[in-house]
């Protein structure tokens, strides 16, 4: 293997690395203030210009607290908990395409981490690898409470992975690969999938928001009924970790919701962009039009938390397996249909 193409893989890895852990700290700031306009007050703003070292603050705080290990629990699981959880949100984004390959001297440098041809299967490998943490973490506490959220967070997992995995389908359907970069690449300016799988994407949405336990579906950590959850025992640097990863599962899902059904890294234009600023800084904007879509997720993943009730436990489980589990059948057998039809005129 060159040498070359290690330190290249290298510092792209270091970068989205960068990218995500400044994404998820930041995140937490601006769902701070997003909520206090909602709400109309004032958020974070004693730290630093309009509150901007704020997550710095909220960082040493979690570093420097101390760390709390229930004597009962078992210790070497609950360490091993918020740390699998983190690892599993952290390792998400090798396969997303972040932009086209650039032109350095007589380089040609791919922005993706791992060209894998079964991309999407990763990732579901990946975020159905999450939930161990949260089941690891709740048990291993020796708490009741920590013990039902856990098993909540199972059990919401499992529901909506169903009808998420059924709404690829249809997708794959479509483009016919199971490529990440393939997609990117087929919705080449405004070429986006969410023209051709509207059903399909909102279908992936609303089971993105399961999978991350955002609310409306925050019914693992639901503090009126469970205390905090499956963290309720954690403190110090471990509670920050399971936030952490909270967040960084966030920013995943904009990112793959964003590649699959918003073009990823395409633009209108972006063939003149690219002509006007040459192969090394016009795959660049493309980067930053996938981070803003990513944004504009972020954005609206907040403006759902703080607008929107949280749903009961059963209204949960009947929304998964009796509304979008035959939707997403629905919209397989609609698009075979549509397929059929256009290969046959």
């Amino acid at each position: 293997m060159e040498l070359a193409f290690i330190i290249e893989k290298f510092v792209l890895v270091t970068v989205i690395f960068l990218i995500s852990l400044t994404v998820a700290a930041y995140s937490t700031l601006a769902e701070r203030k997003i909520a206090g306009y909602l709400q109309d007050r004032v958020g974070p703003n004693r730290a630093g210009p309009g509150g901007m070292f704020q997550p710095l603050a909220d960082g040493l705080k979690m570093f420097f607290k101390e760390e709390i290990i229930p004597t009962d629990s078992s210790k070497a699981l609950f360490i091993l908990g918020p740390s699998l959880a983190l690892l599993t949100s952290l390792i998400g984004s090798a396969v997303i395409p972040w932009g086209e390959s650039i032109q350095i001297a007589d380089r040609l440098v791919s922005l993706q981490i791992a060209d894998v041809n079964v991309g999407i299967l990763y990732i579901f490998g990946v975020v159905s690898l999450g939930v161990y943490g949260i089941m690891i973490g709740g048990w291993a506490s020796n708490n009741k409470f920590s013990l039902m959220g856990a098993i909540r967070a199972a059990s919401q997992s499992i529901s909506y992975e169903i009808p998420m995995g059924l709404s690829i389908i249809a997708l794959l359907m479509a483009t016919n690969t199971l490529s990440m970069k393939e997609i990117a690449e087929q919705q080449h300016g405004m070429n986006w999938n969410i023209f051709y799988q509207p059903l399909g994407f909102i279908i992936f949405m609303v089971c993105s928001f399961a999978e991350t336990n955002r609310t409306p579906f925050d019914l693992p950590e639901c503090e009126t009924e469970l205390v905090g959850g499956y963290h309720t025992e954690y403190s110090g640097f471990k509670m920050g970790a399971f936030m952490f990863a909270e967040y960084l599962n966030m920013f995943l899902a904009s990112a793959v919701m964003s590649t699959l059904y918003f073009g990823g890294y395409n633009y209108p234009g972006m063939d003149w962009v690219n002509s006007m600023l040459g192969p090394l800084f016009g795959p660049l904007v493309g980067m930053a039009v996938l981070l803003l879509k990513i944004f504009a997720f972020i954005f609206f993943f907040m403006w759902v938390r703080w607008t929107v009730p949280r749903f009961r436990y059963d209204q949960l489980m009947n929304l998964g397996w009796k509304v979008l589990i035959p939707l997403a059948i629905a919209n397989i057998v609609i698009t075979g249909i549509v397929i059929t039809i256009f290969d046959k005129l």
